[in-house]
């Protein structure tokens, strides 16, 4: 039975994405701060996985299961725990880095960004991912593994306001381009998944008159997993992209 690790995955993204794989009979540790919704989270999959509550004999095969590990993935002692769960499980098919620090809340111009909050951002979305991938890489090698960093149209837009948040999501790419390159073994993604109808951008825009318009986690995360599902080569995608068919990343 195939693993993850979905860091960020008590809400939003993450928990849709935990929620399609779990579906799909994967083992799954989930990362997040909070740890009551995390662990309500979990306990949510493991009610809808596939056969719970059915006849016995009908479960999933040894190793499945959702672990919770709660924690901040910027604390190498909570990134160990987070492996250790995996290697419980049977391994690390695919990481999901999907934490991710606005760095401001709500955002702000770069003349107001502080140094700390700037900091906080490098550090949860390029720093922790990269620590992550080093820690599992042995695993995603044996296992012919991918790695999906979900990254933001700010990473390569000039946005008011996303200067902080966008430069530490350009790194990401960068980062995520580059360990395609030196891991041929390992399928690399860096996806931008839109503006979704979460907390997070709620907390980074929460005056956007669009915000209830904009989709759903649940309706995006299906759209990254054609990523797993066609074994995409290692490239930057789009969810635009993905709807319209799948082609080399760029």
């Amino acid at each position: 039975m195939p693993v993850a690790i979905i860091t960020g995955a008590s809400r939003g993204l993450g928990r849709a994405l935990a929620a399609e794989l779990a579906g799909r009979g994967w083992g799954l540790v989930l990362d997040g701060r909070d740890a009551k919704a995390l662990r309500a989270a979990a306990a949510g999959l493991e009610r809808a996985a596939p056969g719970a509550g059915s006849a016995p004999g009908a479960g999933p095969a040894p190793g499945g299961g959702v672990r919770a590990v709660p924690g901040d993935v910027t604390d190498p002692g909570h990134r160990a725990a987070l492996v250790a769960a995996a290697a419980g499980l049977g391994g690390v098919d695919l990481l999901v880095n999907n934490a991710s620090a606005l760095g401001a809340e709500p955002l702000v111009p770069l003349a107001e960004l502080a140094p700390a909050g700037l900091r906080e951002a490098l550090e949860v979305n390029v720093t922790a991912p990269l620590a992550l991938v080093q820690a599992v890489l042995p695993a995603l090698r044996a296992a012919g593994g991918a790695v999906l960093n979900v990254s933001s149209d700010a990473a390569v837009e000039a946005y008011p306001d996303w200067g902080g948040y966008g430069a530490s999501k350009a790194a990401l790419d960068h980062l995520s381009a580059v360990l395609a390159v030196e891991e041929p073994a390992v399928r690399v993604w860096a996806v931008d998944p839109g503006d979704l109808r979460t907390a997070l951008y709620a907390a980074a825009v929460p005056d956007d008159p669009d915000f209830a318009a904009r989709p759903l986690p649940e309706q995006v995360a299906p759209v990254l997993l054609r990523l797993l599902d066609e074994g995409a080569a290692s490239g930057r995608y789009t969810v635009a992209q993905l709807r319209a068919g799948l082609r080399e990343g760029r």
